[in-house]
């Protein structure tokens, strides 16, 4: 079994891009610019922020964060992102995720100009991406994609099981898996509350991602000798530790990994690739490859 470390992979890919920021930096341009949109006060949702923005200072971006009160009107969040959209300073934006309940999500991420979506979450952005046109991807499933590519894992003619189907990151990862592309080119079977037999199906994958968003639902008795596993999810655990808490992921860890061939560590896994795929969507921005 060989852990698939995000946190080194991000680091790699961090480096590469603090060089190519410094260098757009001595030439006199300025540095690319990312705008993290934040409404309420969700402690996960700050921490990631938070996050953001230390991996955008660690390549050498600039990072710029509205802190909204959770009573912000809609129309005023629209407000700001048709500021953003209009603000030649900035290359791509994103309005983070839950938004409170008075907000209509889906409004607000339609309200993004497709030009400056380093999420991927747009219409327009995840209809390219059907296509196979280029696009800012959605950025955990543009991780995981990072992921397999950089640990050499062998995709072509793999079935890939997905569980869950997300527009954030089963649906859009089950596509780029199925793109004749490498990493790609596999078969792709995406299951969810409703599949009947999900435990059968999951051994039969030599890629299998947990993308359920229940804490330790992949058990060994659902994964395959040799599989390749990637453990999307990330949940808070209650305990009597100094914390107060440990950190799961969808997959049952312990008992999964001797039967892997790669599997990835919640935290450390796909976690990191979720930011720095952020970084690479608004490096592309910056450059206007989209």
């Amino acid at each position: 079994m060989q852990l698939i470390d995000g946190k080194l992979i991000a680091s790699e890919i961090k480096k590469e891009l603090a060089v190519k920021s410094a260098a757009i930096i001595d030439k006199g341009d300025r540095a690319p610019h990312l705008v993290a949109v934040l409404v309420g006060e969700d402690a996960a949702s700050q921490t990631y922020v938070n996050s953001k923005e230390k991996a955008c200072r660690d390549v050498g971006f600039t990072s710029t964060i509205y802190r909204l009160e959770a009573d912000t009107t809609e129309k005023k969040l629209l407000d700001i992102i048709d500021f953003l959209n209009n603000d030649d300073e900035v290359d791509g934006f994103i309005v983070q995720l839950p938004l409170p309940a008075h907000i209509n999500v889906q409004k607000i991420i339609n309200g993004i100009s497709p030009l400056k979506d380093v999420d991927g979450f747009h219409p327009v952005s995840l209809g390219r991406m059907m296509l196979g046109e280029p696009t800012y991807l959605p950025a955990t499933p543009y991780g995981i994609m990072q992921l397999l590519e950089h640990s050499g894992i062998e995709t072509s003619g793999k079935h890939c099981v997905v569980l869950g189907r997300s527009n954030i990151v089963g649906t859009p990862l089950s596509v780029m898996l199925s793109r004749k592309a490498n990493p790609g080119n596999c078969t792709v079977t995406v299951c969810h509350t409703g599949t009947r037999n999900l435990k059968e199906i999951a051994l039969t994958a030599d890629i299998l991602v947990a993308a359920m968003g229940q804490a330790e639902f992949v058990t060994a008795d659902m994964v395959k000798e040799g599989a390749v596993v990637i453990d999307v999810g990330i949940h808070r655990i209650e305990d009597n530790s100094e914390k107060g808490y440990h950190i799961r992921g969808d997959v049952k860890f312990d008992e999964v990994a001797p039967k892997c061939s790669y599997i990835t560590p919640v935290p450390g896994g796909v976690g990191p690739m979720t930011i720095v795929s952020l970084l690479m969507n608004t490096f592309k921005a910056y450059n206007k490859e989209v």
